[in-house]
C-alpha cells in the first residue's frame, strides 16, 4: 500500500473518535504527517542500506483491529497456546490475536497487587496518569517512519506499570499471534512498560503465526525505568515465514538502572528488529544480547543504538547469527558516547555463522565517542565452521553431520546462556536444536 494509501486509512481512523483520548489525538495527527514526510525508507538511507522495505511498502495490508469490537477466538483454544508457552509455566499473560486482545485467553493470577498490567484500549479508556505522562514520549518518531506508523494507528496493546519498590517474581508473557484470519492484515501493537524506582520486572514479548499467512506487524515498545529498578525484556520473533515484521523497542534509564535485553528471530520472510537504549544518568547500565536464525531466502536484520549521556555508565552487547540457504542477516550496533559520558564502560560484538556459500551477512557495528576518559570495544566476525574442530569430532567417532550440528549449536548456546530466566532460556535452546541439528523443539514461546 502506497504512503497515500496509509494517510487515507488514518483519515478513516481518525473519523472514529471514541477510539482516541482527546489528548492523544494530536499527537497521532504529528506522527502521521511525520511519516508521510518521511515515506518508507530506502536503500538510500544509511540506516536501511543493507535491508529493502520494498515489500512491505508495495504490498496491500488491511488493519486487523480496532477498539471495543467482539473477541473472536473461537477457533483458538488455550490448548493451541501450548507450543508457544515456555514449557507450559503458568506465568501471567496477555494474549493477543489479530491484533485484538483476547480476554478469554489471558490470566494476570499471581501479579502483586499493586502491579497494573492490562489490554492498552482499557488503559486508554480509563486514562490513568502513568499512561498519559509516558505513552508516546519515548519512541522515537522523528527518524523511524514505521515508529510513526504505528503511533499513529495502533488500537491495543500493553500497559505495564510496576510501583515503586515492587518486585514481580513471575515474568510476564505477552503472546501476540496472527493465524489465518489475519491473512492480508497489519497490526500495530503498542506496549508501555513504566518501572517507578527500584522496581523489578521480566517480560516476555512474543510474535508468532499460526500456519503460513502472509501478513505485517509493525510494533512499538516503550520502556520508562527509574533510579535502581531492573527489567529483563525478552523478544521472542517466530512469525509466519511468509510474513514481514519491524519492531522498536527503546528504552530510557534513570540513575543506576539496569535493562537487560535479548532478542531471539527466526521467522518472517523480512524481518527488522531495532533495539534502542537512552543511558540518561549517572551509574545505568545496559546489557543487549540476541540470537537471529535464518535459511532460504528469509532476511533478518537488528539494529541496535545505544546512547551514553551521563558518566559512570556501561554498555555489554552480544549479538551472534546463524545463516544458512540463501538467508541475508545485517547487524548495525551504534554507540554513541556524550562528552558528558566520562568513564564509560562499553563493549560490543557481533559474531556470524555461515552454513552455506550462499548465505551472507552485513555486520556494521560502530562507535563514535566524544569523551576521553572511557573504555570502549567493538568488533565483529564472519565465517564458516572450524575445520579443525571439525576433523577433531570426526577424529573421535562423530559422523560430519553431527559433527556439523554439534558445533553449530555450540556457537548458538554460547549467548543463550546469558538470558537469566532458565524455563526461556531452555525452550529456546531447543528451537535451536529444531531448526538446526533437527532435533524436536520442546514448547517454546
Amino acid at each position: 500500500m502506497s504512503v497515500q494509501g496509509y494517510v487515507e486509512a488514518f483519515e478513516r481512523f481518525a473519523r472514529d473518535g471514541g477510539r482516541t483520548p482527546a489528548w492523544l489525538a494530536p499527537i497521532r495527527r504529528a506522527a502521521m504527517d511525520r511519516f508521510q514526510a518521511l515515506g518508507f525508507p530506502t536503500r538510500h538511507d544509511e540506516d536501511w542500506h543493507f535491508t529493502s522495505a520494498a515489500p512491505i511498502a508495495e504490498a496491500d495490508f488491511t488493519p486487523l483491529a480496532g477498539l471495543g469490537g467482539p473477541e473472536t477466538v473461537a477457533d483458538v483454544s488455550s490448548a493451541d497456546l501450548e507450543p508457544f508457552t515456555f514449557r507450559g509455566a503458568e506465568w501471567p499473560r496477555l494474549v493477543f490475536l489479530n491484533g485484538r486482545f483476547a480476554a478469554s485467553l489471558s490470566s494476570t493470577v499471581g501479579l502483586p497487587a499493586r502491579v497494573r498490567v492490562a489490554s492498552l484500549a482499557d488503559a486508554l479508556a480509563n486514562d490513568t496518569p502513568e499512561l498519559r505522562r509516558h505513552l508516546t514520549t519515548i519512541a522515537d518518531t522523528e527518524r523511524n517512519a514505521f515508529a510513526a506508523l504505528n503511533t499513529a494507528l495502533f488500537t491495543d496493546g500493553v500497559f505495564l506499570h510496576v510501583p515503586a519498590g515492587v518486585s514481580v517474581e513471575s515474568p510476564i508473557h505477552l503472546l501476540f499471534l496472527t493465524d489465518a484470519e489475519g491473512a492480508r492484515g497489519v497490526a500495530y501493537p503498542r506496549i508501555l512498560v513504566v518501572a517507578d524506582a527500584h522496581a523489578q520486572a521480566t517480560l516476555i514479548e512474543s510474535y508468532v503465526g499460526l500456519g503460513d499467512p502472509s501478513y505485517f506487524t509493525d510494533s512499538v515498545a516503550e520502556l520508562s525505568l527509574g533510579d535502581g529498578s531492573r527489567i529483563a525484556h525478552i523478544r521472542v520473533q517466530r512469525e509466519s515465514q511468509r510474513a514481514f515484521h519491524v519492531g522498536l523497542s527503546q528504552a530510557r534509564q534513570a540513575r543506576d538502572s539496569h535493562y537487560a535485553s535479548f532478542s531471539f528471530a527466526t521467522g518472517a520472510s523480512l524481518s527488522r528488529a531495532n533495539i534502542y537504549t537512552d543511558l540518561a544518568a549517572p551509574g545505568a547500565e545496559v546489557t543487549l544480547d540476541g540470537l537471529y536464525l535464518a535459511d532460504d531466502a528469509q532476511h533478518v536484520d537488528h539494529q541496535t543504538r545505544i546512547v551514553h549521556r551521563a558518566p559512570n555508565c556501561a554498555s555489554h552487547e552480544v549479538y551472534k547469527g546463524i545463516l544458512d540457504g540463501a538467508a541475508h542477516g545485517v547487524f548495525n550496533g551504534k554507540v554513541y558516547v556524550h562528552p558528558e559520558a566520562q568513564k564509560t564502560d562499553g563493549k560490543q560484538t557481533n559474531n556470524n555463522l555461515l552454513l552455506s556459500t550462499d548465505a551472507q551477512v552485513d555486520t556494521k557495528p560502530q562507535l563514535e565517542i566524544f569523551a576521553d576518559d572511557v573504555k570502549c570495544t567493538h568488533g565483529a566476525t564472519v565465517g564458516r565452521l572450524d575445520e579443525v574442530a571439525l576433523f577433531y569430532l570426526k577424529s573421535r567417532g562423530l559422523a560430519a553431520e553431527e559433527a556439523r550440528t554439534l558445533l553449530t549449536y555450540a556457537f548458538a548456546a554460547d549467548v543463550l546462556q546469558r538470558i537469566a530466566t532458565p524455563a526461556v532460556r531452555e525452550t529456546l535452546e531447543s528451537l535451536v536444536r529444531e531448526r538446526f541439528v533437527g532435533v524436536p523443539a520442546l514448547a517454546a514461546g
